[in-house]
């Protein structure tokens, strides 16, 4: 095969559904209603009815979904909250922020998600939150981490902006905690054509703190009740959120066949492991990213590159390696797993609109990389 394999095909995608997002974004235009509006507010009774929550609140990006919902919970210099440290440092941001603390903790081997026996031995009196992530499209064993946040008086702030639909034992990742953080960046499993984000919540009070943060802390125009910031979904992205929300659900069925495809097809390459899934769960795993661990990463890639094959690496460097976070005081070592797996993991193509003859190139060539 001599085309480029994407790494995502945005451009198909929008190629696909032109029609409908065209039109979606001419309506708001001629509308001429562009900050918030009735397609911002469509868009969150609809997101919210599908993931479960009682109010969705849109916000600017990911990023600020996750720090809105850390100060209108009250997180404040003092606060220790808990973290994966093996995330993007979009996660941790907000607690820098507001002056509290990281206590960054270590990842399971198999999934790459927070290892709550880490987190156990590092909770303390002062700790306040617990951010599980999850990461790559698969959901946090939420019943776990409940129970953990249960048992130390812990507020529960899910990290679901790799997640949309995800679930486990039924529920949707983002309603277990007080609130859950939901990012729209365009290569997401919903995305907009720019930077968007939201966060739900069953509590209506803290909902509607969240809609005044977001807007100069103002309920009606020229009356500012908190002191909020400029964090609103823009309604010519809501309208394309709105389009695509109608497609998400068969999206992550496609995502989740191909994970499968992908998987069986590395049965037999000893040098290279698929992420461990159940097949007979499929809302679980949404795969946002399809991360498998490898030996000899750097020739692979080198290998992919020579095919045409695009790829990425989520993430190369633990949160506390990080220049940003040197100030936590924490080398190498201190978080063995997740630094191992940064040497190891590498993401292969993954988007809904993959073919099985793209997944088969992709194998076909890390199948003659290892000379299986």
């Amino acid at each position: 095969m001599n085309d480029i394999i994407p790494f995502v095909d945005l451009k198909l995608q929008y190629h696909n559904h032109r029609q409908d997002i065209d039109q979606a974004i001419g309506d708001v235009c001629k509308s001429g209603a562009f900050i918030l509006g009735p397609e911002v507010e469509r868009f969150e009774a609809r997101f919210a009815e599908f993931i479960g929550s009682g109010e969705a609140i849109g916000v600017a990006s990911g990023t600020d979904a996750l720090r809105l919902s850390f100060r209108a919970l009250g997180i404040s210099p003092g606060d220790e909250v808990i973290f994966p440290a093996n995330t993007f440092i979009a996660s941790a941001l907000g607690v820098m922020e507001l002056g509290a603390t990281l206590v960054l903790v270590d990842v399971d081997p198999q999934t790459y998600l927070i290892d709550l026996a880490d987190a156990e031995r590092k909770v303390t009196s002062r700790t306040k939150a617990i951010v599980p992530v999850h990461l790559y499209g698969q959901s946090s064993d939420m019943d776990t981490v409940t129970d953990f946040a249960e048992k130390h008086g812990l507020v529960v702030i899910e990290d679901a902006c790799q997640a949309h639909g995800a679930k486990w034992d039924g529920r949707c990742t983002g309603t277990s905690g007080a609130v859950g953080c939901f990012s729209m960046y365009p290569a997401k499993n919903i995305g907009a054509f720019g930077d968007a984000g939201l966060i739900v919540t069953d509590d209506a009070k803290l909902a509607a703190e969240l809609r005044m943060l977001r807007n100069y802390g103002s309920k009606q125009k020229n009356t500012h009740e908190l002191p909020g910031t400029n964090s609103r979904l823009d309604s010519i992205q809501a309208a394309v959120l709105n389009v695509k929300l109608d497609y998400l659900t068969d999206w992550n069925q496609k995502r989740f066949a191909a994970a499968c495809r992908y998987a069986d097809g590395l049965r037999d390459v000893a040098s290279a492991s698929a992420p461990v899934f159940c097949r007979d769960d499929c809302a679980r795993h949404v795969f946002h990213l399809f991360v498998i661990e490898c030996e000899r990463r750097d020739e692979l890639i080198a290998c992919l590159d020579g095919r045409g094959i695009q790829h990425g690496i989520h993430y190369p460097v633990p949160l506390h390696l990080h220049g940003a976070l040197s100030f936590l005081g924490l080398g190498e070592g201190s978080m063995p797993i997740a630094e191992s797996a940064a040497k190891r993991i590498l993401s292969l193509p993954m988007f809904p609109e993959i073919t099985e003859d793209q997944i088969d190139a992709v194998l076909d060539a890390i199948r003659a990389f290892y000379g299986n």
